[in-house]
């Protein structure tokens, strides 16, 4: 299954953009596995001094964004869990500012996010992987929209690709 499978009634068209960051070359499940190296390798590349910075007054750091990344991850893999369980319950929002106000990633290594990044997608991997065709297929309603379970594994490494050029863009 690749991101051109998706139909657009499957998401909300904000993540319209995430999707269109995942590359039509592999399955969501490769690219659930390789990209989350991919995203390690290039954070482990980045300078030191950079882990901090914030290119404007009030903007996340290189350490927020990491976290943010795992939260979300959290969120989608839960949503994803409980659509494909069928369960109708619709799903609430999330604030993600008020999540990085309260990470205090200040307080650790680049390091032991990365760590929990790898640890996340490892369980977000064996998540997917235990999904039917059937319950990829699924749906529920989450943040008023619906969304189906294969669509929340492409916005998972969306996501990510998108903060990785964020990184690329204004943070080097």
């Amino acid at each position: 299954m690749k991101p051109s499978d998706l139909n657009t009634d499957e998401y909300a068209s904000y993540y319209g953009n995430y999707i269109g960051q995942v590359s039509e070359e592999y399955t969501l499940i490769e690219e659930l596995e390789i990209s989350v190296h991919r995203l390690i390798k290039f954070v482990q590349n980045i300078p030191m001094d950079k882990f901090d910075y914030r290119y404007e007054p009030g903007k996340w750091t290189i350490k927020d964004i990491l976290q943010h990344i795992i939260d979300a991850e959290r969120i989608f893999a839960y949503r994803a869990l409980r659509f494909a369980r069928n369960d109708k319950t619709p799903l609430a929002s999330f604030e993600e500012n008020d999540y990085a106000d309260e990470a205090n990633w200040n307080k650790r290594s680049i390091q032991e996010l990365l760590t929990e990044l790898a640890v996340v997608r490892q369980a977000t991997l064996s998540l997917f992987k235990s999904f039917s065709a059937e319950e990829m297929l699924r749906s529920g309603i989450a943040s008023d929209n619906p969304m189906s379970v294969r669509a929340l594994g492409f916005i998972i490494i969306g996501h990510q690709n998108h903060h990785q050029r964020v990184f690329e863009e204004r943070y080097l």
